[in-house]
């Protein structure tokens, strides 16, 4: 089975959900709480600056996935554009620091939907996850669609009732949103934390293999996906700000779930923690999807054991599907989620930085303005040495491990 090639089965709406259920996840209710704490009343400013990035990031994901639509993303970008070392690491970094990313989000539904059992909740997570994988990417694309339905509509609730009129007046307060005086630092770090939420465009980019005319669908795509999130963050960070400040947004790790008690009245922030849980699910299942493809390359190529690369009769690589919830299910059991998050968050930035060097080196008709893969490559390394010491410190030390790795084997071979 090994080498067999994958469906071509979904179309641009498909691909925007993959997009959408990627980002719109667990971030959208957890990372203003720590953003706020590090940016203050400059959140907006941070928000302002993942998002450059992220565009930046997107683009030039986008010219490389027209000109290669395969399964694997950057890693193929970097092996044809830059060389077989620089395709390896950037996707050594994409799955190492995304399985820390997927126990993130399990652990993150186990902290909203089962306080006081997370572990064992999010071990569950990840069994009923990869079963729902396994079972074949358009069912995947089904569940991310009902996700994000989901999370939209009770966001847009929280937004409607912040600015209604009460007795009082409307609980949000635009003159909360800014304040403060001005960290540098700061802002940058919470750029870093805000841009963990973006990360999941480039998860159209891996499903090359199975989109039909990927030239013309992932780039559009890729935009749409983007874009839409955007505006439902910044929208996100208004009603938060607005209503609790900087100050009441900083170290509150479930501030939209504050806001809805607030705003609907005490006792209501079961209603988002179920969101919250809802879409940490959405984004684990796209990001276990995103992995198993990347790992299908890189086994490919024989960077990883060949027997990954097997793509069964449905057309699912059900060996790189398991082997990817075994490990997702290790960080569970062994890690936390401030350094699973820290440490993925490191591997992303990496990854994109070796996509937007792969795009500079694209001809004039395929890359997407000189200056957009340079303003991204910048970003990803700035945003990247600006997280906290101990997640560049491991991610370092796991760069020079996939150095290790490709030397040994160029060595065997």
């Amino acid at each position: 089975m090994t080498g067999r090639p994958m469906r071509r089965t979904l179309g641009l709406g498909d691909a925007v959900t993959v997009g959408l259920g990627s980002m719109v996840g667990a971030g959208v209710f957890a990372v203003w709480g720590p953003a706020a704490t590090a940016a203050g009343g400059w959140l907006l400013l941070a928000l302002l600056l993942a998002a450059g990035v992220a565009v930046c990031n997107a683009l030039s994901s986008a010219a490389l996935a027209a000109r290669y639509p395969s399964a694997g993303g950057t890693y193929v970008y970097g092996r044809e554009r830059l060389g077989e070392t620089w395709g390896h690491l950037a996707g050594w970094c994409f799955v190492v620091g995304k399985t820390a990313s997927c126990g993130a989000m399990a652990m993150t539904v186990g902290a909203h939907l089962v306080p006081g059992a997370e572990r064992l909740a999010a071990a569950v997570a990840v069994l009923v996850i990869t079963a729902l994988n396994l079972a074949g990417v358009q069912r995947s694309v089904s569940a991310s669609r009902a996700v994000v339905a989901v999370v939209l509509c009770v966001l847009l609730g929280v937004g409607v009732a912040a600015v209604l009129p009460t007795a009082t007046g409307p609980a949000l307060d635009v003159t909360r949103v800014l304040g403060g005086d001005l960290d540098g630092y700061g802002v940058l770090q919470a750029a870093g934390l805000l841009f963990f939420a973006f990360a999941g465009y480039a998860r159209i980019a891996t499903l090359g293999e199975e989109v039909r005319d990927p030239a013309h669908v992932i780039p559009r795509a890729v935009v749409l996906a983007l874009t839409g999130v955007l505006g439902v963050y910044a929208c996100v960070a208004l009603v938060v700000l607005g209503v609790l400040g900087p100050e009441g947004t900083a170290g509150d790790p479930a501030a939209v779930a504050t806001v809805a008690a607030q705003v609907w009245g005490p006792g209501w922030g079961w209603l988002v923690r179920a969101a919250a849980g809802i879409a940490a699910l959405g984004a684990l299942l796209n990001l276990v999807l995103g992995i198993s493809r990347t790992t299908v390359a890189m086994a490919r190529d024989g960077h990883l054991p060949r027997r990954l690369a097997a793509v069964s009769d449905a057309g699912v690589p059900r060996a790189a599907e398991l082997a990817v919830g075994l490990l997702v299910l290790a960080v569970v059991l062994v890690a936390d989620l401030r350094g699973a998050i820290g440490f993925s968050s490191f591997g992303v930035l990496l990854y994109y930085a070796v996509a937007n060097a792969s795009a500079f080196t694209l001809r004039a008709e395929w890359r997407p303005g000189r200056v957009v893969p340079v303003l991204g490559l910048v970003g990803c390394l700035v945003l990247a040495a600006t997280l906290p010491l101990s997640s560049v410190v491991a991610g370092v030390v796991v760069v020079l491990v996939g150095v290790v790795v490709l030397a040994v084997r160029r060595a065997l071979r």
